[in-house]
């Protein structure tokens, strides 16, 4: 049976994808392709693909992956009725509570004010300090 799958190319941490046609029983990095449809870089989001050929496969019977399904049909191949394009999920989170977004507003702290000490007293206290040392 064959598939239309992702081959994985590039050097590490910068993966760039080729997009064969393939006997299943084979594993993507094995070389031995049917037939090469174009590639897929996920970094710019480009995508090169020769639709007729994608198109002739398909009708011919060969099953796409998951991903692959998703970049033929944004790229605007019809897909055979029998090909399942799963559903996207909605991300769940564990403690929705803890999140900043979702904390209740504080109420902001005042910051205390510092008063004034009375520079009255203090004089007159030194005062009769001096005079007595005089």
């Amino acid at each position: 049976m064959l598939v239309i799958r992702m081959q994985r190319t590039g050097r590490k941490g910068h993966a760039q994808f080729r997009i064969v046609v393939q006997d299943s029983r084979r594993t993507p990095t094995s070389g031995k392709l049917v037939a090469a449809l174009g590639s897929y870089d996920p970094h710019a989001k480009t995508v090169t693909l020769d639709k007729e050929k994608a198109g002739f496969y398909l009708t011919n019977g060969a099953q796409p992956t998951p991903r692959a399904a998703r970049l033929l049909k944004a790229e605007g191949v019809k897909l055979p009725e029998w090909v399942k394009l799963a559903e996207s999920k909605t991300g769940k989170l564990r403690n929705p509570e803890k999140l900043r977004r979702n904390r209740p507003a504080e109420p902001e702290a005042e910051a205390p004010v510092e008063e004034p000490a009375a520079p009255a007293e203090e004089p007159a206290a030194e005062a009769p300090a001096e005079e007595a040392a005089a």
